[in-house]
């Protein structure tokens, strides 16, 4: 927690505008071509890896999704989340039953593909895994967490921006067709937005990076970007999390760790209400991260994900407050 909180008092307004800037990343990067473009996976400990290998597989995959071939995969995931270390064995066997070879290393995954998915379940490793891949220039998809600390998150972006690499990272419950709706003005002008969702909690991450990072992406998916200041209200099996933006909106995330557990919410706007949910399952998600890698531009831009993270350490830092109201401008330099 101490690093976190050193990076926050540290990064100023300036550094993460150079970092973060919109207009760099897709002008330096480049999209993959071909007939056939190879993909490597990093990491088995998550369902994620064997879905989207089935996925592009399928004989009915979308039209975006052809030509996309996972041929690589470097098994080794997190070292000690004793869930995702039971993943592995498994994982790997279905892996190689659908044609996937398995090595032994990353070095040796980025020989043999084009373009990678970094599937680590543990957002700690993600910035040691993903340097490598940046440094052989190689576009990246970065499943969720894209880091367990909004410090990776920005080195993984600036590392970005540094090799010139397209790198992208969403939950797929960004790309729900309710959501969508809402995002092309289905209730025009959203105004508000409370939304839900599972939120165990993993001790080896911040207690929202784990999983309520799928809520709260759906959350800033219908809302936007220029959350201001966060509240969070925690028990054993409860977070409500209060979000309140610049132009006075406000966001709000439930997590639920008890009782009956889904995904969905409301979202509010000046022309109606609608509700937010339920989730389609992967494949929305593999045709974006599919057109991705054909035009090397990002769907969802490094400041969006970079808020959500700092959205969540504020979260945090309010629990340890005891509910206290923690400002986003004040504790990030983002705003």
């Amino acid at each position: 927690m101490s690093d976190r909180r050193n990076f926050i008092r540290t990064a100023g307004l300036a550094g993460i505008g150079a970092v973060l800037s919109a207009s760099a990343l897709p002008v330096l990067a480049k999209g993959i071509a071909g007939d056939i473009i190879k993909v490597g996976i990093i990491g088995l400990d998550t369902e994620h890896s064997v879905a989207f290998t089935r996925t592009f597989h399928a004989p009915d995959a979308p039209a975006d999704v052809a030509g996309f071939r996972v041929v690589a995969a470097c098994p080794h995931g997190s070292r000690d989340i004793a869930s995702s270390l039971a993943m592995i064995p498994g994982f790997t066997e279905e892996m190689k039953k659908m044609g996937v070879e398995i090595t032994d290393s990353i070095e040796v995954l980025l020989t043999k593909v084009d373009v990678v998915l970094l599937e680590t379940n543990d957002g700690r490793l993600h910035l040691e895994q993903a340097l490598p891949v940046l440094k052989a220039r190689k576009p990246v998809f970065i499943d969720k967490p894209i880091a367990a600390s909004l410090a990776d998150a920005v080195a993984i972006f600036k590392a970005a921006k540094e090799y010139s690499v397209p790198v992208f990272s969403s939950s797929s419950l960004r790309y729900m067709s309710s959501a969508r709706e809402i995002v092309k003005g289905k209730v025009g002008k959203v105004t508000g937005a409370d939304v839900y969702g599972p939120a165990v909690i993993e001790k080896t991450h911040p207690d929202l990076f784990w999983y309520g990072i799928h809520a709260i992406e759906t959350l800033y998916t219908v809302m936007g970007t220029g959350c201001q200041t966060v509240t969070r209200t925690y028990t054993e099996g409860t977070d409500v999390v209060v979000g309140v933006w610049k132009d006075g909106r406000i966001g709000t995330f439930r997590g639920i760790r008890e009782g009956a557990q889904d995904f969905g919410g409301h979202a509010f706007g000046d022309k109606g209400i609608a509700v937010i949910g339920p989730w389609e399952g992967y494949r929305p998600l593999v045709v974006e991260i599919a057109t991705f890698f054909r035009t090397g531009r990002a769907p969802v831009s490094p400041e969006e994900t970079v808020e959500i993270f700092a959205f969540m350490e504020a979260a945090e830092r309010s629990k340890q407050q005891g509910g206290a109201s923690v400002s986003l401008e004040r504790g990030t330099g983002i705003i």
